[in-house]
């Protein structure tokens, strides 16, 4: 099952902007150009709203370059992130194939509402899912890169790990004990997954670790900031709001 639209709720837009987006829509659909010349040019269908994400994503590796370690997603989707830190790290290290990336997701939507989250039109039972299957093509896709970028015949350094978070995470580092986690992107929203994830991964965050939250500031999504706070208040950290996304917050961990 595929996302379901949100139109305006999940957007600041207004109708005119809407009429827009939809009118670039068509004319993506309908490019006169194709195959692998509008693969080359799909800056030409990029909105600002979505090329800010990969400056935030730039940034954010920018910080962790240094920093030994995995790079995290809690909440995937469709996997966008993932694809850019893999392709992020064939520019800044490309000889660095310890990077390992790892993303997890139930791949089915939202499920398990606690009384600390609200439902609404982007968070609801359901909501963020994908088609069946949609895992394995997400692999495939992340392998796909990897071999196209430096040393690309040594590919493998990706896992997705699928399920509720609750489980997941906590088998995932009693499994790999080993573990550093250089960066955690948190796009999950409610407060029982997020607080299962941050508990498995907090002791694994060294200084210098960066964790990215989605919506730590959203009214609409409370269970991820009571689930931070609750597990954070005694760990010492600086906290920021990105730059060209000031709706995202950047915590970095303190010695």
């Amino acid at each position: 099952m595929a996302k379901k639209k949100f139109d305006k709720e999940g957007s600041s837009a207004n109708d005119a902007q809407m009429k827009m987006r939809q009118k670039l829509e068509a004319m993506f659909t309908h490019s006169p150009i194709q195959g692998e010349e509008l693969m080359f040019n799909l800056g030409l269908y990029t909105r600002s709203s979505l090329l800010v994400k990969f400056l935030v994503m730039h940034e954010l590796y920018r910080r962790i370059k240094d920093i030994p370690g995995a790079l995290m997603e809690f909440g995937v989707w469709w996997g966008q992130n993932l694809v850019l830190l893999e392709n992020l790290r064939a520019i800044h290290e490309p000889f660095n194939k310890q990077r390992q990336i790892v993303g997890f997701d139930t791949f089915t939507g939202y499920t398990n509402f606690s009384g600390k989250d609200k439902k609404s039109g982007a968070l609801s039972d359901g909501t963020y899912a994908t088609p069946k299957d949609y895992k394995a093509y997400l692999e495939d896709l992340l392998e796909l890169h990897e071999s196209l970028n430096i040393l690309g015949h040594a590919t493998g350094n990706h896992t997705l790990v699928k399920g509720d978070l609750e489980k997941t995470a906590p088998k995932y580092f009693k499994d790999n004990p080993e573990t550093i986690v250089a960066l955690a992107y948190f796009d999950i929203g409610l407060y029982k997954p997020t607080k299962a994830a941050l508990l498995a991964i907090k002791p694994h965050l060294v200084p210098g670790s960066v964790i990215l939250f989605d919506e730590l500031t959203w009214k609409g999504a409370p269970g991820e900031a009571i689930a931070f706070k609750e597990l954070f208040k005694d760990t010492r950290y600086s906290i920021e709001k990105c730059e060209y996304y000031p709706s995202k917050s950047i915590v970095t961990i303190k010695s």
